[in-house]
Order: structure tokens, then sequence, then C-alpha cells
């Protein structure tokens, strides 16, 4: 984790959660103690260090409250390898379904992803300075040693000279953009690589294989050659040179320990695979989903094509509604490994307010900004912004509680008729009144096939 955001202290964390996310004091609480020990652990001695295990937590409440949006925003404040995986995925095929080891797998690939991406920015005025020499190459080409030695005695000046003279004139050319409409031809690695499916039980990501490098690595090289424009070509050629300067050696080390060390893996939808009736059926599977994933949070080394990763120190995060199961319905040895425990409340009208409008994502920020592009200025009343949360807390008690998620569906029926007639339109601004809101509303909330099948 970068030392800007390691040193946050719980208070803060929880001010820079407060910005997306409404209520759920418990919840960002608890999350922001599990971040800061894991930076705490870093400066404890390393004979104590490996000791200290992290806090799995689980987020119990209803769809739509806030739970996945907590854990994704932690994972970005602390520039953390983040993933979400649905914990039924794996009762999808078979007996057990995909291999539980996968979801390490994809972490450490986006972890590489991630580091190679941070190390491209910080070469990225060096690889275009790199790039830019490349181009130059193409657009003047070194003049070829003249053949006779007498020929460098006839000439006025000498060739090296003039073609350093032209390139200079060159290079500002193009940096002026007045080269802009040009095009050159650049050769671009050729994919070569050979398709192939294959047929098992474990897929071939599961087994750690990189079947492109394996097969990179024994094939030489292709290359193909590409026209593009001058900005174009500058573009692909940085890129290449970017990939040059990074080691990948590091990269991958780097990614590694970052996974086992601040990585965050959130298993959703966990109380779909707790088993709530007898040892038969779907829950003898779901109980083997359990103990598939039990090593994994408990602590193993998984096998990845990058090398092995411990997943000792990898903070799990576990979500569900828990309507039809409890969490002491998971085997016990999982229940263990989750020791901390968090009630996320269901939203209220007030809730839907400050979510319309508080968090730097919020609903009506993202309309504004959508018909600004239009040259069309929005505005909500008031009045209109708590008619949009009575409605859409109203439709959450009488038909499915999708928390949050409601908004959405309301404010898209809301404006549907304005977003489909601004670009035609003369007026450059929009007011949304409660009156407005209640009679385009007020059809679709009476009408229950209505509400079912529009919200």
């Amino acid at each position: 984790m970068k030392s800007n955001f390691r040193e946050l202290t719980p208070r803060e964390i929880v001010q820079e959660l407060d910005k997306y996310i409404i209520g759920q004091d418990n919840a960002k609480r608890s999350v922001a103690i599990a971040l800061r020990n894991r930076w705490r652990r870093q400066q404890v001695p390393s004979a104590l260090r490996e000791e200290i295990m992290p806090n799995n937590i689980i987020l119990i409440g209803p769809t739509g409250v806030g739970k996945t949006e907590i854990a994704r925003r932690l994972a970005k404040l602390a520039h953390a390898p983040f993933i979400k995986v649905e914990a039924t995925k794996f009762t999808e095929v078979g007996y057990v379904g995909r291999d539980v080891e996968s979801m390490i797998r994809d972490l450490v690939d986006i972890a590489v992803n991630m580091v190679r991406e941070e190390r491209k920015k910080a070469v990225q005025e060096k690889a275009r300075q790199l790039a830019l020499e490349r181009l130059l190459d193409i657009l003047i080409p070194v003049p070829k040693t003249p053949e006779y030695p007498g020929a460098m005695e006839a000439a006025e000046e000498a060739p090296e000279n003039k073609h350093q003279r032209v390139r200079e004139r060159m290079r500002e050319k193009l940096l002026a953009g007045e080269l802009d409409d040009r095009t050159v031809e650049i050769e671009m690695p050729a994919d070569t690589t050979p398709m192939m499916q294959i047929f098992s039980p474990v897929g071939i990501e599961e087994m750690g294989i990189n079947l492109q490098e394996l097969f990179g690595n024994i094939m030489p090289k292709k290359v193909k050659r590409r026209r593009v424009t001058v900005p174009e070509a500058l573009a692909l050629l940085t890129q290449q040179e970017a990939q040059k300067l990074i080691d990948m050696e590091e990269v991958i080390r780097d990614a590694i320990h970052r996974v086992e060390n601040s990585g965050i893996v959130f298993l959703d939808e966990i109380d779909k695979v707790a088993a709530t009736g007898g040892k038969h059926g779907p829950d003898v599977s779901r109980e083997g989903v359990q103990r598939d994933l039990l090593p994994v949070v408990e602590g193993t080394t998984v096998v990845t094509k990058y090398g092995m990763v411990r997943t000792d120190h990898i903070l799990f995060i576990a979500s569900g509604a828990f309507h039809m199961s409890k969490p002491s319905d998971l085997i016990p040895e999982l229940q263990g490994r989750f020791p901390i425990r968090v009630e996320l409340n269901s939203l209220t009208t007030e809730d839907f307010i400050r979510i319309l409008t508080e968090p730097e994502n919020a609903l009506i920020k993202q309309y504004k900004a959508l018909l600004a592009t239009e040259g069309v200025e929005l505005e909500f009343t008031d009045d209109a912004i708590r008619a949009i949360a009575e409605t859409a807390s109203y439709v959450n008690s009488k038909a499915e509680n999708i928390g949050a998620r409601r908004l959405q569906t309301v404010m898209t029926t809301l404006l549907e008729d304005v977003l489909f007639e601004t670009p035609d339109s003369a007026e450059k601004k929009v007011t949304i009144t409660g009156d407005f809101v209640r009679k385009r509303l007020k059809n679709i909330v009476e009408d229950e096939d209505l509400r079912k099948f529009i919200l």
C-alpha cells in the first residue's frame, strides 16, 4: 500500500467512506479498524508479524444497502488488490463447481495488472521520449554510408550533419502537431498464439498454466505492419517502449507481496451456501463449497502462473442477506474464521434523500452531468427529491426490497421523457418538481402489475 494511504486513521477512513456511502456507521467502523490493523501488523517485529491473523468480517443485510460498495471503496482507498466473488458460482457446475482457489489466481492477475499500470505511469515520460526517437527514425531514415571514399569529400555537408538538422526540424513539426494528418507504417507484434480448447473437469486457468506464454516462448515472435496516423503511432510506440522499461519480474514480486499482505476478497452471497436443512440434496453441495473455502480462508498456498501465493493474511469480507439462513448455519470452522459480524440497516426515506444528494457520485449529480453534455441545466426541487425518495421507499416495502438500487429504477422511469426529448428541444433548463414526480409515477405506483414490471 502507498504510504499516503496506509497511514489513514480509522476515523479518517470512515470520513473517506462517508463521501460515497450513507449511514451504516457500524460496518464502516469495522472495516476501518480491519484496514488500520493491516498497517499496524506491518509495523510489528517480524517474529510476531506472521502470527497476527486478519479479522475477517461478515456483513449481514439485505441487497442494496451498501455491503459491496463499502468493501470496494475500502480497497480503492488502500490501493489494495480487490476481487468480488459470488459464493454461489462454486455450486453451479457439477458437485462443487469451479475450483475455489481460482479467486486467488484472479486476484493475483488483478494485482499484476495494477502494479504494471503503476509502473507504466512512472516511466511514461521516458517511454514517450524513446517513442519520439523511434518515430523520427521512421519519418527520417538514417542516410546510407557512401559506397566510394571520394563521395564524402564531394559533398558540401556531411550527411550525418544534414540528417541531424532535418531531424530536429521534423521534431519541432511533430511536437507542434503539424504532422498529425500524416500516416506512417509501424511494426506491431502479431498475436500468433494457437487457439486451443481444453475439455477437462478443471479449467486450464485453474491449473495456473499460461498457454500464451508457453507457446510464445517456443515459437518465433512475428510482427505485422500497420499504417496509422502519426499521433496513433506515437501512442502505440510509447506503449511498446513503456513495456520494455518495466521489469516484469519485479512487477510480479510486488504484486504477489501486495496480494499476500493487502489483498481483499469480497465473498458475496455467502448465505446461499449455508446449509439450512438435513445432510442431503443441495445442502451437501453447499457444505462442500464451505469446506473448499475453509483452507483458503484459513491460510494455504495457491499455485498461480506467477508463482506460489499464501492466503494467510488476505482479508476476507463475506456478505449475505441471511433471510433464509443465519451465520450459525455455516460450518463451525468457517464461522470461526469470520469473527466479526456486522448487521447493516435497511434504508429509510431519509437515507434515500441523502443518497440522492450527498455522495460524490450521487444519482442527481450524475443526471445533471449527463444533461449538461447537451447544454441543458437540470434542477430538482427539495420537494421533488423527497417525492423520489418516498416513492422508492414505498415500492421497496410493497415489492422486492432492493435497497438503494430502487432509486436507479425510479429515476430512469421519472426522467425517461426528459432524456428522450432533450436533444431536439430548445429548452436550456429543466426543473423537476414534486408535483411532476408524483404525477409521472402515480399510475405506476398505484398499479401493482405496472409497478412489478417497470419499477
